[in-house]
Formats: structure tokens, sequence, C-alpha cells
């Protein structure tokens, strides 16, 4: 396995480790998790620009890379529902989103096709990676220093569901560019 591949499966084992300690009843629990969110973002940064830079490309990267970034962001949007910073029409779109990217490529993989991401599915993993490490960052402040109870006049869940709200509607673009283009390399009719 080259290292674009284990930086990959290193982030999809990074995942429960977050998960864990934004949910854990300690303190500092959101500055903890965002350390380990940072880590895994970062991982998904290194290891697509590693492969290609050493030409190490490989269709295990392309089809669990994405896997693994589902994985870190799954994992924020319901730690988030957890705390009311997100709503679960939210997280219905871009879980129906990430289920019909997933399965456009379990039926190119099965013609022997790998559809590569696209830049609207990067733009939206981007923001949604940026965005939840804003999201954890923000309730770090305000679970400390009571941030926005006493300093804001908007709250952490209204800023929260704006951010992902733009997420939500990049997973919607992003999954319909995926699928119409998705009609360039794939037989429907098999």
């Amino acid at each position: 396995m080259n290292i674009p591949n284990k930086l990959t499966v290193s982030r999809m084992l990074l995942t429960p480790l977050f998960l864990a300690l934004i949910m854990a009843d300690i303190k500092h629990n959101f500055w903890l998790s965002l350390v380990v969110f940072a880590v895994a973002a970062l991982t998904d940064f290194a290891d697509g620009k590693l492969a290609r830079k050493y030409d190490e490309v490989t269709v295990f990267g392309q089809l669990v890379d994405p896997v693994a970034d589902k994985m870190l962001t799954t994992a924020a949007l319901l730690s988030f529902l957890h705390y009311g910073l997100c709503n679960v029409w939210i997280v219905l779109i871009i879980l129906t989103r990430e289920f019909a990217v997933t399965s456009i490529r379990l039926i190119a993989s099965a013609q022997g096709i790998v559809i590569p991401a696209n830049i609207w599915g990067k733009l939206k993993t981007v923001c949604q990676m940026v965005f939840s490490l804003l999201i954890i960052f923000l309730a770090g402040l305000d679970s400390n220093y009571t941030v926005f109870k006493e300093y804001t006049p908007i709250s952490l869940a209204f800023l929260s569901h704006i951010l992902l709200w733009i997420t939500a509607i990049l997973a919607v673009v992003s999954g319909l560019v995926y699928a119409l283009q998705s009609k360039n390399y794939i037989d429907y009719s098999k």
C-alpha cells in the first residue's frame, strides 16, 4: 500500500476518534476533536497531492478516498445534529447525494470504469471540511467563553445552519453534475 493510500486509511481510522472526542463529556472536547478533524482533513489534501506528484494514483485511492471523506464529514454532521447545530434536512440532503454518487460509482465499477471526482465534488468536500472546522472552533469558543451568548447578536446554531445549508446546496449541485457526467462513461442499459 502506497503512502497516499495509507493516508486515506488513516483518515478512516481518525473518524471514530474524532466522533468519540466531540461527543465526550470532557473538558475541551471541541478543541481536542478540532485537532483530530484538522489532521484528518489534512490527510485528504495530502493523499491526492502525493498520489498525483509521484504518479501513485490507484483504483483503491480513487474509490476509497471519497468514502473516507464521507465518513469524516458525516461524523461531523452527526455531532452537529446532536448539539443542535445542524438541521436533519441538511443531513438528509447531503447523505442522499453521497448515496447517489456512490451508487453511480458502483455501477461504473461493475462496468470496469472508474469515474474520478469532479471539481464540484471537490469544492463541496473542501467547503464541508472548512465549514466543519469553523463550526467546531466556534463551538469550542462558545463552550469555554460563551462568545455567542454574550458578545454577538446571532447564535452559533444560526451561523452553523447557514454554513451547512451552503454545503447542502453544493452537495446537490455536485451530485447533479456527477450524475450528468456519468452518462458519458456508463451504459445505463446494462
